[in-house]
């Protein structure tokens, strides 16, 4: 962007290329979409959270269960 002055082009902020300009607009404008976007979405998701956690501690059970399996940890007589 530049401005005419008398004799002469005047630059904005130093900065002569439009391109570059481009490149600092479009940045300040992906942060405000991303900053509205996390706004909007606050916390949401976290309604079935109880239920992922149950599924998790059984997973990881389930997962304790095959690793001493497969060592050989587990006791013979609880098969």
């Amino acid at each position: 962007m530049k401005i005419g002055a008398k004799g002469g082009e005047k630059l904005v902020l130093g900065i002569d290329d439009p391109w570059i300009w481009g490149a600092y607009v479009g940045c300040i404008l992906v942060t405000l979409l991303c900053v509205v976007y996390g706004i909007l979405n606050w916390n949401k998701g976290g309604e079935d959270e109880e239920e992922q956690v149950k599924e998790e501690l059984e997973w990881h059970k389930k997962e304790k269960d095959m690793e001493e399996k497969e060592l050989g940890l587990w006791d013979e007589h609880d098969a």
